[in-house]
């Protein structure tokens, strides 16, 4: 059974961090690109970041580069994937998604489409 299950949302004001982990599993997921998309009310889902399966390459949207960092923990079974974010801003609120992508190289995926699974969602409120 394929799970991704995010966790490490609440409640920060601007300025402050937060740590988002997603938990990978039910396939080999250590051979999978991860990445991480939001979406505030009213908004379409959109990028955030996205790391490669061995964690050669990062991508990052222009809102957050400098200010997230995308990780990953490829254990045996588990596949763990990190998103630091600081210096947060009340317009990082939304709901953030781990998504992962079936593709075993260097290349980042940044679209939505590319995406094979995705986890409910964590939210990440960020007040002013």
């Amino acid at each position: 059974q394929v799970q991704l299950v995010e966790s490490g949302g609440g409640l920060v004001q601007a300025g402050g961090s937060l740590r988002l982990s997603c938990a990978a599993s039910g396939r080999t997921f250590s051979s999978y690109a991860m990445g991480w998309f939001r979406q505030a009310p009213g908004k379409e889902r959109e990028f955030v970041a996205a790391i490669s399966w061995s964690a050669g390459n990062t991508y990052y949207s222009d809102s957050v580069k400098g200010r997230f960092t995308i990780s990953r923990d490829n254990a045996k079974n588990t596949v763990t994937v990190y998103l630091q974010m600081n210096s947060l801003k009340p317009e990082d609120t939304a709901v953030y998604y781990c998504a992962a992508d079936r593709i075993r190289s260097d290349y980042v995926p940044t679209r939505l489409d590319e995406y094979d699974y995705w986890g409910q969602g964590t939210q990440v409120t960020v007040s002013s």
